[in-house]
C-alpha cells in the first residue's frame, strides 16, 4: 500500500493546543494507566505520576482504522519500555515486515535545541556517547512522508501537545491510531493475521481461559513492577521511593514462587502478554535499573526462577532484536546529570549475552518482610 500523498502536505503550526484529541475510553484500568487524581498535587510534592495518552482509537474497532498489511507505522525509542513491550509484540507475532518502524535517538533534545529540549528525536546522524559512534538502528521519520525531526511535529499535525512514543500511525488516513503501548500490543495480536503476519503458529498473548489471571498479573506488574520502577526511580520524596522499592521487590518475590512449580512462563505453558509485559522492565533490572532507578534490593540473577524466565523469553524468535541495552544505557545514564555512561556490569559476564546463560543463577534471595 502507497503512503497517501496527503501525508505529505499536512502542515504543522506549533501555535496550536491540545485541543482534538479523539474521545478516550472510559473502561480505563490500572493496569493501563497510573490514576490521576491529584496529579498535581502529588508530583509536587515529590512524587512521579505518570501522565495519560490521549489517544485511543483501536484498530479493526472503527471503518476508519481497518486492520490491513502496510497501512500501519510505529514510532519508538529502543530505550523506552513503553516501546520495548510494542517492539516484542510486532516481533513475536511476526509483523516486522507488515507494520514499518521508525527509531528515535536514545537521548532527547538537549536545552539548546532550535524547537524545545527535551523531545524525541529521530536523528540518525547524532553520535552515541557510550559508543562513539551512530547507533544503526536509529532512522529518520518516514511514516508522514515529511521527513520530520520530532515526535512532537507527528502529535501537531492533529493539533495536540503531546511528545511521547511509542505512536502507532496510519499511513493511508494520515492519523495517529493510538499512543497507549497497553493498547497496540492487544490491538496487534486481535489482528495480527489481517495485519499480515509471517508467522502461522504465532502465539496468542491474550487466550480466552487465561484472561483472568493475565489480567491479575497485568494489574500487580504495571503498577509495581513497571511504572514502580519509574516510581522509585524519578520520585523526590524518600518516602515515596521507599514504599516503591518495597512493593518492587515484593512483587518479584512473589513472580519468583510464582514460577517455582517449573511453568515456563508466567500464566502456563506459553508466552502470554503478561509475560511480555514484566520482559522489558527486568530485561532492563540489572545493567540499567540497579542504579538508575536505585532498585539495588537485589538483581534478577539473584532470583533464580525469575533469571531463567528471563533468558527463555530472551531466546524467543525476534526477542533479541526487539530492545537494545546499548540505546537503554545511553538514553537511562546519557541524561543523568554528568552524562557519564557505567560499562558494567561485567560480572558474571556483560550484558545482554548473560541472557544466553540462565545456568548463571545459582542462589535464592529471602522473601522481603511483611513489616
Amino acid at each position: 500500500m502507497q503512503l497517501a500523498s496527503s501525508c505529505a502536505n499536512l502542515s504543522i503550526n506549533p501555535e496550536l493546543p491540545m485541543s482534538s484529541r479523539p474521545p478516550k475510553t472510559d473502561n480505563r484500568k490500572t493496569a493501563t494507566e497510573e490514576s490521576q487524581h491529584n496529579a498535581a498535587a502529588r508530583r509536587a510534592s515529590g512524587e512521579f505520576v505518570r501522565g495519560v495518552s490521549g489517544f485511543r482509537h483501536v484498530i479493526g474497532e472503527s471503518p476508519d482504522f481497518p486492520p490491513e498489511p502496510n497501512r500501519y507505522h510505529l514510532y519508538v525509542a529502543l530505550n523506552c519500555p513503553w516501546c520495548h513491550r510494542v517492539t516484542l509484540a510486532r516481533e513475536v507475532l511476526g509483523l516486522r515486515d507488515a507494520i514499518t518502524m521508525d527509531v528515535a535517538f536514545p537521548n532527547r533534545t538537549n536545552e539548546d535545541d532550535p524547537v524545545s529540549p527535551n523531545r524525541w528525536e529521530f536523528a540518525p546522524h547524532r553520535i552515541a556517547t557510550l559508543t562513539g559512534a551512530r547507533l544503526p538502528e536509529c532512522t529518520g521519520e518516514t511514516g508522514t512522508g515529511q521527513s520530520l525531526r520530532l515526535a512532537t511535529e507527528i502529535y501537531a499535525l492533529e493539533n495536540s501537545a503531546e511528545a511521547s512514543v511509542p505512536i502507532l500511525y496510519d499511513k493511508q488516513s494520515c492519523r495517529i491510531v493510538t499512543n497507549e503501548s497497553a493498547e497496540i500490543i492487544r490491538m496487534l495480536n486481535t489482528n495480527a493475521g489481517a495485519l499480515g503476519s509471517t508467522i502461522p503458529d504465532r502465539p496468542d498473548l491474550y487466550p480466552e481461559p487465561l484472561r483472568v489471571e493475565i489480567d491479575a498479573l497485568n494489574d500487580l506488574i504495571y503498577t509495581t513492577i513497571n511504572n514502580g520502577a519509574y516510581k522509585a526511580g524519578f520520585s523526590s520524596d524518600q518516602e515515596i521511593y521507599a514504599a516503591a522499592f518495597k512493593a518492587y521487590f515484593e512483587t518479584l518475590a512473589h513472580l519468583e514462587t510464582l514460577l517455582s512449580d517449573g511453568r515456563p512462563f508466567l500464566t502456563g505453558d506459553t508466552f502470554a502478554e503478561a509475560d511480555l509485559r514484566l520482559f522489558p522492565t527486568l530485561y532492563r533490572h540489572d545493567p540499567v535499573y540497579y542504579l538508575r532507578m536505585k532498585l539495588n534490593g537485589a538483581r534478577i540473577l539473584d532470583f533464580p526462577h525469575l533469571w531463567r524466565w528471563l533468558c527463555r523469553t530472551y531466546a524467543l524468535p525476534g526477542a533479541r532484536n526487539s530492545g537494545s541495552l546499548i540505546h537503554c544505557r545511553q538514553g537511562y545514564f546519557g541524561r543523568s546529570w554528568n552524562g557519564t555512561i557505567p560499562l558494567g556490569p561485567t560480572f558474571p559476564m556483560p550484558y545482554p549475552e548473560a541472557y544466553q546463560h540462565p545456568d548463571l543463577a545459582s542462589r535464592t534471595v529471602p522473601l522481603p518482610s511483611e513489616g
